[in-house]
């Protein structure tokens, strides 16, 4: 079994922590709980730092720096640069760099965690080897000319150290002596360091694997409310591959996506402005392209029966009559009303409610 091993290949650092935090946290944590006990402190400061950290990496490393997506006061870039130190999910411009390159080349070989390698290679296999040289950092120029951007970058285990596992045992220390600040340190700390993480890496595995397409199906990004609870609504990831410079990620209004309620407040007191959004008319267009994608491959599949193929086929002219009466609507440059979007769009939910009578989904 370990004669498989590219040990020559492996990234000893990073691969020591991260199954060193994991052995900790499946040992060390519950020892501690089984002698100490485990107290609303500890609950609410675990809960605290995963919140400060998730959002820094969500909100901070995500859609302001890697894809600008909106613009932020100094403090807000402050507390997301020294708290997503904290997540230990490398700097922001690494950070940055990679996932712009993931952008960039999504399911070919240059992508970081391209997801046709392997569930586990997309998860977290991609930081335990070193399979490619070094990033040039070529694509973060913008973010290089940044000040507090290169300090993070050159101090970020220092940074990172400190607000990880440091500031927990002493908020510990401070409240309940040695054993709360052990507690702390174990629970808020190294626990919370390892949970963070891996739901962070589900967005490179799992939102690539399980989910739905409704924007585009050329690349295997995939939407997950699952996905979107546990990383605070980065889990609609078709949707943000098609429209990656949008600060929203869950577009629509039921969707969870407490990023983007974030985003929208911090506008609203002043702490970010040039909020980046896709117009509701170039969403609803792409969710129809795709739809008439999924009918056109539906009929040419084999095996179908002529009733399914006729109903299916009904349901396609159907769809096919409403992208045609909104061409018509965009070349005699008519205004388009809410009223025609929300047409628009029961048209193509009871379009597509009929083909999935009639196929397998892309997953539960």
């Amino acid at each position: 079994m370990f004669s498989r091993i590219p040990f020559e290949k492996v990234n000893w650092i990073t691969s020591s922590f991260l199954i060193g935090t994991l052995i900790l946290s499946l040992t060390a944590v519950p020892l501690y709980i089984w002698n100490f006990g485990l107290d609303w402190f500890q609950i609410a400061l675990f809960f605290v730092m995963f919140c400060a950290c998730g959002f820094s990496i969500t909100l901070g490393y995500h859609r302001l720096f890697s894809h600008l997506s909106f613009q932020a006061h100094w403090s807000v870039k402050l507390f997301t640069l020294v708290f997503g130190a904290g997540a230990f999910e490398n700097s922001a411009l690494l950070w940055c760099c990679e996932h712009r390159t993931h952008h960039k080349f999504v399911d070919h070989d240059d992508d970081p965690y391209d997801i046709s390698k392997g569930l586990f290679h997309a998860h977290i296999g991609w930081l335990l080897f070193k399979l490619k040289p070094s990033p040039a950092y070529d694509n973060v120029a913008d973010l290089q000319k940044d000040p507090m951007v290169m300090f993070q970058h050159r101090h970020v285990h220092w940074i990172g150290s400190f607000v990880a596992f440091v500031f927990p045992a002493l908020l510990g220390l401070a409240w309940g002596g040695w054993v709360s600040a052990l507690g702390a340190f174990l629970i808020a700390g190294v626990a919370r360091v390892v949970f963070l993480q891996h739901c962070t890496f589900c967005i490179n595995s799992l939102c690539h694997y399980l989910g739905r397409r409704p924007y585009s199906s050329y690349c295997s990004a995939r939407d997950s409310w699952l996905m979107a609870v546990v990383t605070f609504g980065e889990g609609y990831h078709n949707y943000h591959h098609e429209f990656q410079h949008d600060y929203r990620n869950g577009v629509k209004p039921w969707q969870f996506d407490p990023t983007k309620w974030i985003i929208w407040t911090l506008s609203k007191v002043g702490l970010a402005s040039k909020l980046r959004r896709v117009p509701s008319e170039k969403i609803l267009l792409s969710e129809l392209a795709e739809a008439q994608r999924r009918f056109e491959k539906r009929l040419c599949a084999p095996g179908l029966t002529e009733s399914a193929r006729a109903y299916i086929l009904e349901a396609s002219e159907r769809l096919q009559a409403s992208a045609r009466a909104w061409n018509q609507y965009k070349a005699e440059k008519m205004e388009i009303s809410r009223e025609m979007l929300v047409e628009l769009r029961r048209e193509i939910r009871i379009a597509l409610s009929s083909l999935q009578l009639h196929e397998v989904p892309d997953a539960a």
